[in-house]
């Protein structure tokens, strides 16, 4: 009997130390993003309504943030009738109107065009429409113009990564069209 409670003793000591060490030890731990980090988006092209038409649904601003798995771009527009919008992998970006090839920083560059024409105040051309230095995935946003009521904005970046495309607002309140990459 004594025996027996020797070895249940030692056998609960060791279970202890086991734990305690399992428990000390991080790199053991599962990753804490995992689940979070889920970017099977794909980096076919991608469309929100029919490219048949445009809009007067004009494009106002762009601007750029960086989150946990991916970098997102927002392009703010204003009310009215939703503007198709497309946005694909492509080999160069070229400018609206004079197709002219432009340089961009990145590895990989996704062209998008929005159906309905600049804001009077949009930069169209500009060779950085939103600050993306220190980003993860973004290297450049520059603006390929605005010609036939299609805007075109130009995204490199660092590799051909997956990425998703939707839009958020309303006819009243205006429209945001948002494009993730995954890092």
């Amino acid at each position: 009997m004594r025996r027996f409670a020797s070895v249940v003793a030692a056998l609960g000591t060791a279970g202890a130390v086991s734990a305690a060490v399992i428990a000390a030890t991080p790199a053991l731990a599962a990753p804490r993003h995992a689940a979070a980090c889920s970017t099977n988006w794909g980096t076919n092209a991608k469309h929100l309504g029919s490219t048949a038409g445009t809009v007067a649904t004009r494009v106002q601003a762009v601007r750029a943030g960086r989150h946990g798995c991916f970098d997102r771009l927002v392009i703010d527009l204003s009310g009215g009738r939703r503007p198709p919008t497309s946005a694909q992998y492509v080999r160069h970006i070229v400018a609206q109107g004079s197709g002219r090839v432009l340089s961009m920083r990145g590895h990989a560059f996704i062209l998008i065009n929005v159906r309905g024409p600049a804001a009077a105040h949009y930069r169209a051309n500009a060779v950085n429409l939103a600050a993306v230095s220190g980003f993860t995935t973004f290297r450049q946003v520059r603006g390929a113009g605005s010609f036939e009521r299609i805007t075109a904005i130009g995204l490199g970046v660092r590799a051909r990564l997956p990425f998703r495309v939707f839009e958020l607002g309303s006819p009243t309140s205006g429209w945001r069209i948002v494009i993730d990459v995954g890092h």
